[in-house]
């Protein structure tokens, strides 16, 4: 190691044209704004976007950079700035979707290529899945194969992507099919016809996200012959730990969305194992791994694929458990100014539980308000949340029911290659998160970027969350003295005891009174 008093890492990045794909992803969002401030003598970023929802590629950037995570830049370097360089593309489309010009400008200039774009939806029909995810990085090869300047693709695949094996080692496994195969399936097969039988295709896979993951793995494999690629494989991407801001998020995936739910007051029940790792891993961590693993890639000149398993499990594991108590916690000592119902519930261990909680505490509630609602005059929502917060905890049930050990031996050892300016830079440690402060300043994230709750209202939002206490206290009695006026007329027994109760609280109450002197 180099105990040297300046950065490897930046040195590196010198000079260099670098082309990012699903820069204006949560995760390519991170990476661009660190490469800008931590590597500034980049010469160009290129950053390939593709117009979306009646925006152009100009409107993209533009919102791209108006993330908050951009600020500081803005407020000390704004110069910086002019390294990025939109290239509208799409990797769905042939050659992808670049013109002739902007091909001839990448395939001549740029060195590095950080491939994120992907399609994260886990529930995503299997044809654009396999578009984005598949296809894409097949089509990025082609390109790739083109740029004589080449020194390392950095693919983002998922620790998911071998979800069916316990133990999940740094190699690529075979797949769970052959990619050309699916790709013909894909593109013979009518949408009806191939929605109704993904389940079948995807087999021991839990979505398609996961499978066509494993599959553009296989791509890699198959097809990259000696260019230098390595693949990096993140867990659950969560929250930035340290930077650029501590607790930085732009969406609502993970347990960001389980947050949000519990603040909220909506989301009172979740079938989750609490004995279970949850393998999160820090955004940031995700990223200063992503640009030293190009470095690496480029400085070590090998033939072999290296994969990455960028994962928190196995040296500094959190538990479904932990998650739970520190979200019940930090969602009361910084609640919302705004929620439907006092905030409660917790994780259940057994489906059938979690099933009837749900209808009783999500369901039927949902329905009954929704009800009061229209008459009041007003546009009911509560229902339409339910079911996008049913369809969306479904998705995450099989990742809180299961499993998995992911061996990150080759992440821990490159970490200790560094240098010591390089180990602050650009730190990728897992070991040393602390998960409880780390949690506390996710939520304190998700509640100003998500939430866009100004940090100064606290006091007028534990005033308001006060109120739904009592409510919810009340309630909760309301509905035990129904149950109870039930069950007294169906059991004498029960009715006795109920008599003997208030008569010996009667005696009692007696009793203290004699005793106690009056002042």
């Amino acid at each position: 190691m180099n105990d040297g008093g300046y950065s490897q890492i930046s040195e590196f990045y010198k000079g260099r044209h670098i082309l990012i794909t699903g820069a204006t992803g949560f995760v390519g969002k991170v990476l661009v704004e660190k490469l800008l401030r931590s590597c500034p003598q980049i010469t160009k970023i290129y950053l390939l976007m593709r117009p979306k929802c009646g925006a152009d590629v100009k409107s993209r950037y533009n919102e791209l950079l108006s993330a908050s995570i951009f600020d500081w830049i803005k407020k000390n370097n704004s110069e910086l700035l002019n390294k990025l360089m939109p290239i509208s593309g799409d990797i769905t489309k042939p050659e992808l979707g670049l013109s002739n010009v902007d091909q001839t400008l990448l395939i001549e200039n740029v060195s590095i290529v950080f491939h994120s774009a992907a399609t994260v939806k886990f529930d995503e029909a299997l044809k654009q899945s396999v578009e984005m995810n598949l296809l894409g990085t097949k089509k990025l090869v082609i390109l790739c194969h083109k740029m004589s300047k080449l020194e390392a693709l950095v693919h983002v695949s998922t620790a998911y992507c071998n979800c069916n094996e316990v133990t999940v080692m740094e190699k690529v496994y075979p797949p769970p099919a052959k990619p050309d195969s699916i790709i013909q399936c894909v593109e013979s097969l009518d949408d009806e016809i191939l929605n109704s039988i993904t389940p079948q295709i995807i087999g021991n896979r839990p979505n398609t996200y996961t499978f066509t993951k494993a599959l553009a793995e296989q791509v890699l494999l198959e097809n990259c012959d000696n260019l230098p690629v390595a693949i990096v494989r993140p867990s659950i991407v969560t929250a930035s730990w340290k930077e650029p801001l501590r607790g930085w998020v732009d969406n609502l995936n993970g347990p960001t969305g389980l947050f949000v739910g519990a603040a909220k007051g909506v989301l009172r029940t979740l079938l989750a194992h609490r004995h279970m790792i949850a393998d999160l891993i820090p955004v940031d961590i995700a990223i200063n791994l992503m640009i030293v693993v190009a470095w690496q890639t480029s400085v070590s000149k090998t033939n072999k694929m290296m994969v990455y398993n960028c994962s928190s499990g196995v040296s500094n594991p959190i538990y479904w458990g932990d998650i739970e108590k520190m979200i019940q916690r930090y969602i009361i000592e910084h609640p919302c100014t705004e929620v439907v119902w006092y905030p409660g519930g917790s994780f259940k261990k057994s489906s059938v539980i979690n099933w009837l909680s749900s209808a009783a505490f999500h369901t039927t509630p949902a329905y009954i308000l929704d009800t009061f609602t229209r008459m009041a005059g007003k546009k009911p929502i509560l229902v339409r949340i339910q079911r996008k917060l049913k369809r969306a905890t479904a998705c995450l049930e099989f990742f809180t029911t299961h499993e998995w050990k992911f061996i990150n031996k080759n992440m821990l050892t490159l970490y200790e290659q560094l240098n010591l300016v390089d180990k602050k830079c650009f730190n990728f440690n897992v070991n040393e998160v602390n998960w409880t402060k780390y949690m506390e300043d996710y939520w304190l994230g998700v509640r100003k970027h998500i939430l866009k709750e100004d940090p100064n209202n606290l006091p007028d939002a534990h005033k308001h969350l006060r109120k739904y206490y009592w409510i919810h206290r009340i309630s909760q009695l309301f509905m035990i003295a129904i149950l109870w006026r039930f069950l007294l007329k169906k059991s004498q027994t029960l009715q006795n005891a109920w008599y003997s109760a208030v008569s010996l609280l009667l005696q009692l109450s007696k009793l203290l009174t004699m005793l106690l002197p009056i002042t």
